[in-house]
Formats: structure tokens, C-alpha cells, sequence
């Protein structure tokens, strides 16, 4: 099979028509495959994450990663653009819906696309992943150790963001959930109550959790970083996107 990909800076446009920038990456194949909206974390549109959307290029997905900082702070390094966006409060949630919205249009408007998109986002982005499937027509969602999707931020956290259990009745897809034991945003019992509401909601859902893992393992650069949790959570990932997107 011919795996070359390609990679790279594009413009997109996002919520109220705003022109944005993301990164793309895709096969060079003629398909039909689907799409994966990747959303990054707080530290921002880096490295770490562009390598993540490459990844499921070379899976065979098409995938763009919006910067949702880049109004904030456009040209600026991941981690000043991020200081910026926390200094504000963080992405307001109307905003983050109308950018991934645009980031799908531009996965669905591919030739090669089959029409079916995906969202994944890790820490701020898995709440955001969990906020655009209950907002958008999506395909399916994965939500890695995303804090506040219940539960608020404690006090003094510059964050201004309140829970989604209002909005899970409307998740429109089957969502999968990667999780940490050792975590505290989310902590075990707020995952085991967001199981719960999504059960009462009688919306499909499939929740891992990991033992001796806290949050961001899936990053290699960091400390937290957890081998067997993050080889695994990698598996189920490609699982449930081959089910729900096309393998």
C-alpha cells in the first residue's frame, strides 16, 4: 500500500467565519477515509500534538488540528499563546464548537473523505471533545482524562468553564473515555458519574481507566508519561475509530 502522507499549515475557517490556522495531515491515497479533528491541550498547538495528528495520517485518517489560540495570540510560540488564552479565561465554549465545526467542513470537503469525523482531544481538549459531539453531527468522540466535563474547576484556577452535564443528552455519537486512576481532574468518582449520566442518557459509551497512570499519559515528553497505558488507550483508539470512521 503507498503510505507517504502529507503535512501542513493551512488556513481554516472557524467560528463566525473567522480565518484560523491548523495543521493537517493526510494520506495520498484516493480513499474513501475518514476524518479526525484533533484538539489539542491547554499547553497549546505544539509539537507534541501536531506529531499526535500525523499519527492518524499515517493510519490512514485525514486529520487537522485547528489552533484554537491563534486569535489570542496569532504568531506567537505554543506556550505564549497559551498564557494568553488563560489569561482570558481559556476557549470560550461557542468558539471551540464553531472552530471544530469549521475543522470538519474541511475534512468533509477532502476528495478522498467518506464523510465521517471523529473528534479526539486530550486534557481541556477531552472536555472540548466531549462539548463538540454534544453540539455537532459527529461520528464518534474520544475524550483522553478531559477535566470539568463534570465537575467545577476548583477556585483560583484561571479557567472559566462549568460542566457539560447539561449538554450530554444531546451526544450525538458513541463516545470512548481514557482515563487515569491517579488523576484528580477528573477524578475516578467524576468519571464514574459521567459513566453514569451517559448511561441514564441511554448514550453509547465505552470508559477505560488505568491503574497508576495520572493525567497527560498518553505525553511522551513528560514525566507522566505511562508506557502500557498509553500502548493500550493507542489500540482502543484505532478500535473504535475503525469501527465508527472506516478502517
Amino acid at each position: 500500500m503507498y503510505d507517504a502522507i502529507m503535512a501542513e499549515t493551512i488556513q481554516i475557517t472557524g467560528h463566525e467565519g473567522d480565518p484560523i490556522e491548523a495543521y493537517a495531515a493526510r494520506p495520498l491515497q484516493p480513499g474513501p477515509l475518514g476524518g479526525v479533528v484533533v484538539i489539542h491541550h491547554m499547553p497549546g498547538y505544539d509539537a507534541a500534538t501536531k506529531e499526535i495528528t500525523r499519527r492518524f495520517a499515517a493510519h490512514g485518517y485525514n486529520a487537522v488540528m485547528p489552533n484554537l489560540h491563534y486569535r489570542d495570540a496569532p504568531g506567537a510560540s505554543p506556550d505564549d499563546a497559551a498564557a494568553a488564552s488563560r489569561a482570558t479565561g481559556g476557549v470560550p465554549d461557542e468558539r471551540l464548537v464553531g472552530d471544530v465545526a469549521g475543522a470538519a467542513a474541511w475534512l468533509r470537503s477532502l476528495t478522498n473523505a467518506n464523510g465521517k469525523v471523529a473528534t479526539i482531544g486530550y486534557c481541556s481538549g477531552g472536555r472540548q471533545s466531549v462539548l463538540a459531539a454534544c453540539s455537532l453531527p459527529l461520528q464518534a468522540a474520544v475524550d483522553c482524562y478531559g477535566a470539568f466535563v463534570v465537575g467545577d474547576p476548583p477556585e483560583g484556577m484561571p479557567l472559566k468553564v462549568g460542566p457539560l452535564t447539561h449538554l450530554l443528552p444531546n451526544l450525538s455519537c458513541p463516545l470512548l473515555g481514557l482515563f487515569g486512576k491517579d488523576d484528580s481532574y477528573p477524578s475516578p468518582a467524576q468519571v464514574e458519574e459521567l459513566d453514569r449520566l451517559l448511561t441514564e442518557a441511554g448514550k453509547p459509551h465505552e470508559f477505560t481507566s488505568y491503574e497508576g497512570a495520572g493525567h497527560a499519559f498518553f505525553n511522551v515528553d513528560r514525566p507522566s508519561y505511562r508506557p502500557e497505558a498509553a500502548v493500550d488507550g493507542w489500540a482502543r483508539i484505532f478500535t473504535f475509530f475503525g469501527e465508527h470512521l472506516g478502517a
